[in-house]
């Protein structure tokens, strides 16, 4: 591991033969998951500069906008953690200071290597979490090991997302496919695109078809080729597999971008797209993405809502931490040639993905 700079930021890097991960020093962010031969990095870089959070003041940055989700955006990049929500703080947690997806994706780290690894710390003093990611490369694939320990003596439920980002130049409208070991599945619930979106709003589905505002269906599976869009969908994740997992491939890149999971700790995987759709700071109608983000909850939404739904498709919607407790999750990412894309893919518990 080495300290280095990365998109202005204070940020480490490890690497193998094939790939560099790069974990930026405050946020906790993964910026980037490169395949060296190519220098091809899927995850999303915005396109307006960023800052660390702990130099975010509103009044000296308007550009990031004038809400509880600008300190987030300011310092955003790749593959971000939500927690201890996923979504936006109510009312009242905003006017404290909460910003959007909680305090993990804007407090600092502690960064630390040895043994091919890298691993990141950070205290989450308001949620009174001790958060832990190990980071190891084994070939094209990263594995991490995540650790959630409860500080407090009660029991607390959380949201716990991976908010891993896919953009350009990986990501190409009309190109790039997805697949997903996905089943029921659910539009959010309210306008999530400004009225420029096809999703019909609230409607429930079957992966991948789903529903368009004006009759029909629209296949998730290929990256949508409209002019301006946006929406958010969740999906629930295969009950009959012990993993599930998603793919992202794009012809013209030759790489197979995707995440391998325990079913039973995140069962949930949310679809997020932004396409050049929304319009204020520090947005400005300029971005393409498409969020996969697999965590133990639904919809992004403030704490209250979260647990009030409880459940969706008979599915939990949230997770507890028991008090005094730790909780470890682990999972893998990978990048490798095209010709390795899945028809199905599995983790066979050790360091690799495997397909077959």
């Amino acid at each position: 591991m080495h300290e280095t700079r990365y998109r202005n930021r204070r940020a480490y890097a490890i690497a193998n033969a094939l790939l560099r991960v790069t974990v930026l020093g405050e946020g906790g962010h993964i910026a980037e998951i490169t395949d060296l031969a190519s220098g091809m990095n899927p995850l999303w870089t915005p396109p307006w500069p960023s800052i660390e959070p702990s130099q975010y003041d509103p009044a000296l940055h308007p550009e990031y906008g004038q809400n509880a989700e600008s300190k987030l955006l300011a310092g955003i990049m790749g593959h971000n953690l939500c927690l201890d929500i996923f979504g936006g703080p109510s009312e009242e947690e905003a006017a404290a200071g909460l910003a959007v997806h909680g305090e993990a994706p804007v407090v600092p780290y502690e960064i630390e290597g040895g043994d091919g690894e890298l691993l990141a710390r950070a205290h989450l003093p308001e949620a009174q979490l001790r958060f832990e990611r190990r980071l190891r490369l084994a070939s094209g694939v990263l594995r991490v090991i995540e650790t959630v320990e409860n500080l407090a003596a009660t029991d607390r439920p959380v949201g716990w997302t991976q908010h891993a980002t896919l953009g350009p130049p990986f990501l190409v409208k009309g190109a790039t496919q997805f697949r997903a070991c996905a089943t029921r599945s659910k539009v959010y619930e309210s306008d999530f695109s400004q009225g420029k979106g096809y999703m019909k709003t609230g409607a429930e589905f079957d992966w991948p078809h789903v529903p368009h505002r004006d009759g029909g269906t629209v296949d998730m599976r290929v990256f949508t080729d409209t002019p301006v869009s946006g929406g958010y969908t969740t999906h629930l994740m295969d009950l009959g597999r012990e993993q599930a997992w998603f793919a992202a491939f794009t012809p013209a890149v030759g790489l197979v971008f995707g995440y391998v999971w325990r079913r039973a700790d995140f069962p949930w995987l949310g679809i997020w797209e932004e396409n050049h759709c929304r319009t204020s700071p520090p947005w400005n109608g300029q971005n393409l993405t498409r969020g996969m983000e697999f965590g133990v909850s639904p919809m992004p939404e403030s704490r209250r809502q979260m647990i009030e739904r409880g459940s969706l498709f008979g599915e939990r919607g949230f997770r507890w931490i028991p008090a005094r407790s730790r909780v470890r999750v682990d999972y893998c990412a990978f990048l490798l040639p095209a010709s390795s894309v899945p028809e199905d893919v599995h983790w066979d518990g050790a360091e690799q993905v495997s397909f077959g």
